[in-house]
């Protein structure tokens, strides 16, 4: 049998996800396990057809393929993606037809999920049949029980590649064809006053339905609004994963690109920060997929707090839940407030212009307002995936995340609440007496809406 292992990490056969597949080669030598390097040779993929179609033919010379990638902001790497578009522009979909694929990730667990998602998606979208995913924390391989769990991943996707036993489909496939957006006449504009507006896209212009939303909401304000156009932004590439960062986050890229002047400057001084982008396959382009994860360059602190966040999308948006899912819990780990993503999907060319105006109209209102709302589980669990993290065994390289942890009130360990503790360390012994524990079941209602009620009293006398 033969398994060809698509390597998406930058740092190629150095990398820890493939010390994984090593280990996979070491157990089952009878198999031939060919490991093809993307992200590390992408540029050379694009330009030389030799070598994709060398990749290709290992492919088509395949019982199974493995996807096996790094976790990079949400997704897999930039390079791993544009490996990935490629399938569909030089029309290669025909050689992923039928084969057996699986997916392995290595990550701290930060949204290895939507990482999946998509290339769960990618995998249905190639009609391939799609067994499943193993999502390592980056040294499970050194402990004796998750070793074992990876032992049976394996050994089960071997099984079912050589029984041939049937996959269920999860993903249905994509539908690209929008309808053309006819922007009307303007209505009244807004003053944004002394707020800034950047915005950044990947299609400016009135060729485009992305382009004319941009150029809809861009002519509907009044004041400073400053509009980047992402293909014409120098990036010399996305991530390498080389960690050189983590100390005081001073990316290896340095100066030689456009990045960390955006990044520093233009996004750290603006007020409402928009973000246009056209969907390619199940996410935006690998060129916006670089320019998120460069923002690496400040590792794991947020990004955008207390700033206005709004996103505009071409394409079918509608049929893609893991992108919603992304986006949103990227802005509430960000910092960010999420006034709103729109897409082009309507048939109707007066509704969308009704919701860019009055998105428009919402989210100067609140940047004036300094509005964030409440934080959802995605931020909350995502900050404390850090938290955890950098606290322990990343405090070393990542002292930059610590530093900013500390003085942001990011550690915040319920464990450190005193008062807390020494209250359940007397109360929890005590509740073991039946009396009192009925009176506590009894009256665990009322004792949580007590200090409620005495505050809502309190206003009420007030008026």
């Amino acid at each position: 049998m033969k398994i060809t292992v698509l390597n998406g990490s930058p740092q190629g056969n150095n990398s820890i996800t493939m010390q994984y597949v090593n280990y996979m080669q070491m157990n089952y030598p009878e198999y031939e396990i060919n490991i093809v390097n993307i992200s590390q040779r992408i540029k050379k993929i694009e330009q030389d057809e030799d070598t994709l179609k060398g990749i290709i033919d290992h492919i088509k010379d395949s019982d199974a393929v493995l996807w096996a990638f790094p976790v990079y902001v949400y997704l897999v790497p930039a390079a791993y993606k544009r490996f990935i578009e490629l399938i569909w522009e030089r029309k290669l979909e025909g050689v992923f037809n039928g084969k057996y694929t699986a997916a392995l990730s290595t990550s701290i667990h930060f949204y290895d999920s939507t990482a999946h998602n998509y290339v769960h998606g990618i995998a249905d979208d190639l009609n391939m049949k799609y067994i499943g995913f193993f999502s390592a924390e980056m040294k499970d391989l050194l402990k004796d029980e998750e070793r074992k769990k990876f032992d049976f991943f394996v050994k089960d996707f071997f099984d079912i590649v050589e029984r041939k036993i049937p996959t269920a489909r999860k993903y249905k496939p994509l539908n690209y064809s929008v309808p053309n957006y006819k922007p009307g006449n303007l209505g009244k504009k807004i003053d944004i006053k002394n707020k800034k507006v950047l915005i950044i896209s990947d299609s400016t212009g009135n060729e485009s339905n992305l382009g004319r939303m941009v150029e809809r909401f861009r002519n509907s304000l009044v004041g400073s609004v400053e509009l980047v156009n992402l293909n014409e932004v120098k990036i010399n590439g996305g991530c390498l994963g080389c960690m050189k960062c983590a100390l005081d986050n001073k990316c290896v890229y340095g100066d030689t690109d456009s990045i960390k002047e955006l990044y520093n400057d233009k996004i750290k001084n603006a007020d409402i920060i928009i973000y246009a982008g056209k969907i390619v396959d199940r996410y935006f382009s690998a060129r916006w997929k670089m320019f998120m994860e460069r923002r690496f360059m400040n590792t794991h602190q947020p990004q955008m707090v207390g700033k206005q966040f709004g996103i505009f999308i071409s394409g079918p948006l509608g049929s893609i839940p893991n992108l919603p899912e992304i986006l949103e819990a990227d802005a509430e780990i960000s910092g960010a407030n999420l006034a709103g993503i729109i897409s082009d999907e309507y048939e109707d060319s007066r509704e969308l212009d009704l919701l860019i105006d009055s998105f428009a109209e919402r989210i100067v209102n609140m940047a004036e307002n300094k509005y964030v709302r409440p934080v959802t589980f995605s931020g909350i669990g995502g900050m404390k995936v850090f938290r955890d993290e950098i606290w322990g065994k990343l405090r070393l390289p990542f002292q930059g995340d610590h530093n900013y942890y500390k003085q942001h009130g990011v550690y915040n360990f319920p464990q450190k609440d005193w008062k807390v503790r020494i209250f359940n360390m007397f109360m929890i012994p005590f509740s073991k007496i039946p009396k009192v524990r009925e009176n506590i079941r009894s009256n665990m209602r009322g004792s949580a809406l007590k200090p409620f009620q005495k505050y809502l009293d309190s206003i009420d006398k007030e008026k």
